[in-house]
């Protein structure tokens, strides 16, 4: 069985905290077996104070994390305290030295400091919440910071933005390892949206569109049932009754990704769901999802997650 051990670290925001053992808990086989253990460690095995006014009692040490598959970090009131190498403390860098080389480590939020602290992230892309984001830029020039998106998949190391975006990456972590049916299934356990993509834009500051403003989720569902079709902006715009530039303005607001944008992301979301689902051959796939040819497919899959829609398949077929 996968172990993720999560590390509980002074002033631990709550909500972070409980995301690793809600979402990998629920997570089970078809068999009902469990596919995750999920333990929770501080560095001593003490309680740990946070963010919140009440402690949290655990029962592992660090010696946990050397027996980790996946470590989680969740985030830490105090982590953006953590200004270089020098500032992490010294029993948090002891425990993070007793991570295996070959074990996954899952950084929420703001944990992208310790992880950067600890050299982890050099030379690699990472994100973190936008609010934190040109201070983070300015104290570790060597990470390849992204941050307006929801979460990266840097392969060993991955990176969310603030508190929900740690749901989508855990959800992209389940998915990842056992394929979309069983992340489905953890979704409607836990009532959280079964995927959202990393590069889909954080929810930063910007002015919140008037109730009169908004108006294109009915089109959204439309062009949902017709991703076959040879959708065009001036389709979507004539659908929701708007002029094309005020359509893209607001769908932009609400969604966060052009029309354009967002429709590529739901064709490569429903040409996976297929890879992994049915038996189609990649061409029937392709016009399902409105790509059109199998080599127009191969393109968006390749820009999408970098690989074809044959290693797809066999990577991930249920």
């Amino acid at each position: 069985m996968h172990r993720v051990v999560v590390l509980a670290l002074d002033g631990v925001i709550p909500f972070e905290l409980s995301l690793a053992s809600r979402l990998f808990g629920v997570a089970t086989g078809p068999d009902d077996r469990p596919l995750y253990e999920v333990i929770t460690c501080s560095v001593d095995g003490r309680p740990v104070r946070t963010a919140a006014d009440f402690a949290v009692a655990v029962e592992h040490d660090a010696s946990a994390l050397a027996r980790a598959d996946t470590v989680v970090i969740p985030a830490s009131e105090k982590f953006a305290e953590i200004v270089d190498r020098d500032a992490l403390p010294g029993r948090t860098a002891e425990a993070l030295a007793l991570i295996r080389p070959d074990a996954r480590i899952v950084g929420i939020c703001i944990a992208t400091y310790v992880l950067a602290a600890a050299g982890l992230l050099d030379g690699g892309p990472a994100t973190t919440h936008w609010y934190h984001a040109a201070r983070f830029r300015r104290l570790y020039p060597r990470v390849e910071l992204t941050p307006d998106v929801l979460f990266v998949d840097a392969g060993r190391v991955l990176t969310s933005a603030g508190a929900a975006a740690g749901i989508d990456l855990l959800m992209h972590v389940i998915r990842r390892d056992h394929g979309s049916g069983i992340a489905n299934q953890v979704a409607r356990r836990c009532v959280v949206p079964p995927q959202r993509e990393g590069g889909q834009a954080q929810y930063v500051e910007r002015p919140v569109p008037r109730a009169s403003d908004t108006g294109t989720s009915e089109t959204r569902a439309w062009a949902l049932d017709r991703l076959h079709e040879p959708l065009q902006l001036a389709d979507l715009a004539a659908h929701a009754g708007m002029s094309r530039r005020t359509f893209t303005r607001r769908f932009r607001a609400e969604v966060g990704l052009s029309p354009g944008q967002w429709l590529t992301q739901q064709r490569v979301d429903l040409a996976r769901h297929l890879l992994e689902s049915s038996d189609l051959p990649v061409s029937r796939i392709a016009e399902r999802a409105g790509f059109g040819t199998d080599a127009t497919l191969r393109q968006h899959l390749h820009a999408a997650i970098g690989v074809s829609p044959g290693t797809y398949r066999r990577t991930f077929r249920a």
